[in-house]
């Protein structure tokens, strides 16, 4: 009999920006995850010691952030110290790997017990930190890609000529991730999947309870007088096709955040009588074209719906992650998904990408928005630089 994986709970950080006065700005981004670590063991009732890992997905794997920070924020949460950490890094996927190896070592019989998550502070450890005047590719690679790769806005700029996105539907998309956010913070929904996180100011201690980064009074104006983020001449003389339509306000924002889960075994879950919120049902990753970058997701997801031969149509939410808005539109074209299904809560261009936190933060707005809708099956994906992504089914339970 399969050893099924479960999650317990998840909960998250509200999001926040980067810029001065931001949340998060003046918090060691250890501190940020040791209270929801601290917030997911009390409200399970959870004795830490049973935790067997803590798998926690990273990019930037410098300065504060360098020295495993779930081993950290563990201990820094006074929890017991046999518990050990690992720190994952598979770019924007990196939370979203963790879950999964944590539920695969749970289905191998190797745990019964893991928190999987995701922390970045990208205000206190910007992205691009590690490699800073540093070539990472090697001349190998650069040998089979000689004209050398672009950035990820020029890919997402390649993705929206490929398949006809208009300038108007990334920031009509964008506008809509807005909306839905302000409706999910409004009708209290993201109330049930964040953690309030206390921090010390100048002026004594406040506590942050909602995101910062949801923009409602968004409007096509206001996005159609923002100028394109990588428009570069060298590169339209080599993509003639590309018209240059994205920009600041179709993009995920830069922000600081986190994000837990408790994954344990069906049976271990019953012994504590915890009742499971979802079932782990099956997992994918991938790599595709790296030029293009944001493709993946569409064959990930291809790949894991016919890994469970559960039907697109069956999947009652999707969490198709907005690294910019060309991905989750082409994603939606090319495999006919219903766009009421997509992203229904908003995403990343309305609550913000702190890269490695993205993952959980993806499945714990999935997991609260089946329990409101009802729905049975959840898919999440999730793009990665180089080419490549993660693609998870979950079942509300």
């Amino acid at each position: 009999m399969s050893n099924h994986a479960v999650i317990v709970d998840v909960l998250r950080a509200p999001m926040g920006r980067t810029k001065a006065g931001g949340a998060f700005v003046d918090t060691h981004p250890n501190e940020l995850l040791a209270q929801l670590f601290k917030g997911l063991v009390e409200r399970n009732r959870l004795d830490p010691g049973e935790v067997e890992d803590v798998i926690i997905g990273c990019v930037s794997q410098v300065g504060e952030q360098s020295s495993t920070p779930g081993r950290g924020a563990w201990l820094g949460a006074g929890f017991p110290e046999h518990v050990p950490s690992t720190t994952i890094e598979r770019k924007c996927g990196s939370s979203q790997q963790a879950v999964h190896f944590a539920a695969q070592g749970v289905i191998a019989g190797a745990y019964d017990i893991v928190i999987a998550g995701g922390i970045e502070s990208m205000s206190r450890v910007p992205m691009g930190s590690a490699r800073v005047g540093r070539d990472p590719f090697g001349p190998s690679f650069h040998a089979r890609y000689p004209e050398g790769l672009v950035g990820q806005g020029v890919s997402a700029d390649l993705v929206a000529a490929k398949w006809g996105i208009t300038r108007q539907d990334l920031d009509e998309y964008a506008i809509r991730s807005h909306q839905r956010a302000d409706a999910a913070r409004a009708s209290g929904q993201f109330a049930r999947e964040i953690l309030p996180i206390r921090v010390q100011r100048e002026d004594g201690m406040a506590v942050i309870e909602f995101d910062e980064t949801i923009r409602a009074e968004t409007t096509m104006e206001r996005l159609s007088q923002l100028k394109p983020s990588f428009e570069d001449a060298a590169l339209s003389a080599r993509f003639p096709q590309i018209r240059w339509s994205t920009t600041a306000g179709n993009s995920s924002q830069i922000s600081d955040g986190a994000a837990v889960t408790l994954i344990m075994s069906e049976k271990r879950a019953s012994q504590l009588n915890l009742t499971p919120r979802a079932r782990l049902v099956a997992f994918d990753v991938c790599g595709d074209d790296p030029l293009l970058m944001l493709t993946a997701p569409i064959r990930s997801t291809r790949r894991v719906l016919q890994k469970t031969g559960i039907s697109l149509d069956a999947i009652d939410h999707f969490e198709v992650n907005e690294a910019f808005a060309s991905v989750p539109l082409a994603w939606q074209r090319e495999l006919g998904a219903d766009p009421a299904r997509l992203n229904p809560c908003g995403g990343a261009i309305a609550l913000g990408h702190p890269l490695g936190a993205s993952g959980v933060r993806l499945l714990t707005t999935m997991v609260n928005g089946l329990e409101a809708s009802g729905g049975r099956y959840g898919l999440q994906t999730m793009c990665e630089a180089g080419g490549m992504a993660n693609a998870t089914i979950i079942e509300r339970l």
